[in-house]
């Protein structure tokens, strides 16, 4: 079988989980990977036979998207290109983790493409939702990368086709400790206000990962670290708890090392706030922004010590065993794109 694993390349969760997957997925038949977006610190240890550009959202420096850069640098003329030179009637399985190029390519193409992604999880009916409307948030979700049928990963499983997060290897074997500092990972923030913000806990240590610092820096009880997978994974694993956006896997691998847990979902990212609307299901402290008046809870939650439990089994093959018995089926019958219901 002959199959294309297609990834987005925006931010380090999808690659993250790629890591896992990809070794199943070779068990299983000859696999080509597709890469697109930009903005991800991670890189894959396999050969990726497309690299695209895709379509990706910048982050800015207020806590949300930066609109202007992710127009300036999103091509449509070149999205369209990328669209067409993808050869996907060449393969007998299409597998998308929210990628937009494939997930369009297979449409244009009348051919069936197989979501496992977070997102298809958020966009179940079950899932939670913010409180506040969010349309265009909602619509951008479900046409960014359509697919014929689609397997979910979320915080909970609450239905047969939703499942919780995929681990990576390198976090399940880790013997987590338990030290002074905090770990902060917020990319939409300025380091500025990171800095100024988290100086006035004097009593409390922290380690801030920037996008933007190219050297460790120290300044009073802060240490400020570039984006390192190698030294964020052991700074989160002997962290006494984890302040970070509502993406996925950085709060899913806290909640799974017993991390006490405050996230901050970005402004103007649907998928975040709905993050944190099933985080605070659970119980986790979600603040709604950096402003004056949200940055009062941060104190209260930093002299709490409130774990939550979660069971996050590794389950990454069986469900990879399934997404190929459901393709199987349904190789003979194209089905139109359509997200998870």
């Amino acid at each position: 079988m002959k199959i294309l694993y297609a990834i987005q390349g925006t931010g380090n969760g999808h690659l993250s989980r790629a890591l896992e997957i990809i070794p199943i997925l070779q068990k299983k038949g000859a696999v080509d990977l597709l890469v697109s977006g930009i903005q991800g610190d991670l890189k894959l240890p396999y050969d990726v036979k497309y690299q695209l550009k895709g379509l990706s959202f910048i982050f800015g420096k207020k806590g949300g998207v930066d609109i202007w850069n992710t127009y300036r640098k999103n091509r449509l003329k070149r999205l369209y290109k990328e669209i067409k030179s993808v050869p996907v009637q060449e393969y007998d399985l299409v597998i998308n983790d929210f990628e937009p190029v494939t997930a369009w390519a297979c449409t244009m193409a009348h051919k069936n493409c197989f979501g496992l992604s977070h997102q298809s999880a958020v966009l179940h009916p079950l899932a939670p939702k913010p409180l506040k409307e969010d349309w265009l948030g909602l619509k951008i979700l479900k046409q960014y990368a359509p697919c014929s049928f689609s397997f979910g990963f979320h915080f909970r499983a609450f239905d047969d086709r939703i499942f919780t997060p995929v681990i990576r290897s390198e976090i399940r074997q880790i013997q987590p400790e338990k030290l002074a500092h905090y770990t902060v990972y917020l990319p939409s923030y300025s380091d500025k206000k990171l800095l100024k913000l988290f100086s006035s806990f004097p009593a409390f240590r922290f380690e801030i990962f920037s996008k933007h610092f190219k050297k460790a820096s120290t300044i009073d009880n802060i240490i400020i670290r570039p984006v390192n997978n190698q030294d964020f994974v052991k700074s989160l694993s002997t962290c006494s708890g984890v302040i970070c956006g509502a993406g996925f896997e950085t709060p899913a691998e806290a909640l799974f090392l017993k991390k006490k847990l405050l996230v901050v979902p970005m402004k103007g990212q649907f998928e975040q706030q709905c993050n944190a609307a099933m985080l605070k299901t659970m119980g986790v402290t979600v603040l709604k922004n950096l402003k004056k008046k949200s940055c009062h809870a941060i104190e209260p939650w930093l002299l709490k010590d409130e774990i939550i439990e979660v069971d996050f089994p590794d389950e990454t093959e069986k469900i990879i065993d399934r997404l190929i018995a459901t393709a199987q089926k349904d190789l003979k019958s194209p089905v139109p794109p359509k997200q998870i219901v």
